[in-house]
């Protein structure tokens, strides 16, 4: 267990000496990811897929970005109906030497009657739902051909997520500054329900080596919720609250400098 644990200590320094944040940070490149695809639909409400409500929005951010930021580049992991591997889309965020990273997802809960968004960062909470909606995430890897890079993790097994917090993020400040302002965003701007920020340990968070997030735009399982999720207007006023957010993190950082 002691090898274990100066084995990860050393990956840590190693990943995150080649993403330093300093006196020049700027946030000149953003990964936006689509949670789910294809053959992994996510969570499912009566009438929609998680995958398809998490494109729609993360398609939309983009384009928001994109007209409004003409100095930062934005990079997708999916544009269409397609499937990534949890690995892919933290390897392809790290090849980018992306500065955010940014996962677009909805919840879903056996209590209908739960709504609201809710930004996480990585790390553990003692919160059992906060395991349940990793373990929920995480779980695509099962789906996986190709289990072994994931060096025996188990997305079903408490004890494999004990591993997680001895791999606390170098970025975690910098990804609760972030959540924190797309939470507030959410409910001052666009008028959501904001269940506010919360740690978990999602998969693709804990591969990222840069200030990431995972946004659960909301609950498909609640039905008024889902028909504001697949509303066009409201897809467009989520994805502008997530970009007023990213907006007020690039402002703060950048003039920090």
């Amino acid at each position: 267990m002691r090898n274990i644990v100066l084995l990860i200590s050393i990956s840590i320094l190693f990943l995150f000496s080649f993403h330093p944040i300093g006196p020049s940070y700027k946030v000149k490149r953003i990964v936006i990811d689509a949670g789910h695809g294809d053959h992994d639909p996510g969570t499912s409400g009566k009438i929609s897929q998680e995958k398809n409500v998490a494109l729609a929005i993360a398609l939309e951010l983009g384009r928001i970005i994109e007209e409004n930021m003409s100095d930062v580049k934005v990079v997708f992991t999916r544009e269409d109906d397609s499937f990534l591997e949890l690995h892919e889309r933290a390897d392809l965020a790290n090849k980018e030497a992306a500065d955010l990273f940014i996962s677009v997802h909805c919840n879903a809960f056996h209590n209908k009657t739960v709504y609201g968004s809710e930004t996480y960062v990585m790390g553990l909470d003692k919160v059992d739902k906060n395991l349940d909606v990793a373990k929920r995430e995480n779980s695509v890897m099962l789906l996986e051909q190709d289990q072994a890079k994931y060096e025996g993790f188990d997305p079903k097994s408490d004890e494999s997520y004990i591993l997680f917090n001895l791999y606390q993020s170098a970025h975690l400040n910098n990804s609760l500054l972030l959540a924190a302002e797309i939470e507030k965003q959410m409910e001052e701007r666009v008028g959501r329900n904001s269940r506010g920020v919360r740690q978990a340990p999602f998969w693709v968070l804990w591969q990222t080596t840069m200030p990431s997030v995972l946004v659960e735009t909301g609950y498909l399982s609640n039905s008024k919720e889902e028909l504001e999720l697949n509303d066009k207007l409201n897809q467009v006023y989520i994805a502008s609250g997530i970009y007023r957010a990213v907006r007020s993190y690039k402002e703060r950082m950048e003039s920090s400098n």
